[in-house]
């Protein structure tokens, strides 16, 4: 056996690997789609609320300073959990005005914390963001974010 890779051999492993290599990407690609689509996220709860809730937390720039599941801003706290955090699933209405109170009391004003501005929504805008983040806190995810604090 030769002790050198020839020209032909090296071309050889080069392709073989660059297609193996590529179909493990396409399988994998392929089964994270699966997931997200049969596992992780329930779709029959995607209303027009949830839909107007997106609108709202992408026309205010929320990731600039929030992360939603992981991705975004490490600025403020995650969002992905925070209906939870405000009480759930347990008494809904008491729960969204809870989350429409907090909103309301932006700036803070407390000395030395970070302050998130006022944005003025409407009651409907609170009422469809506190549903996109009511939906969110439902999807699974593998325990993230890895505490309750968020």
């Amino acid at each position: 056996m030769s002790e050198h890779l020839t020209k032909t051999g090296a071309r050889n492993v080069f392709y073989g690997g660059s297609a193996f290599f590529f179909a493990i990407f396409v399988a994998l690609t392929a089964h994270s789609h699966y997931y997200i689509k049969t596992t992780s996220t329930d779709e029959t709860a995607l209303t027009d609320a949830v839909a107007r809730g997106k609108h709202v937390w992408e026309k205010n720039a929320c990731i600039n300073c929030h992360t939603l599941l992981g991705e975004g801003a490490y600025f403020a706290p995650e969002l992905g959990n925070v209906w939870t955090r405000m009480g759930g699933d347990e008494d809904v209405e008491s729960t969204r005005e809870t989350f429409k109170a907090w909103m309301a009391a932006q700036p803070s004003g407390i000395e030395g914390r970070r302050q998130m501005p006022q944005f003025h929504l409407t009651g409907q805008e609170l009422n469809d963001l506190s549903e996109f983040l009511r939906w969110t806190s439902k999807i699974k995810t593998q325990k993230w974010p890895p505490n309750d604090a968020g």
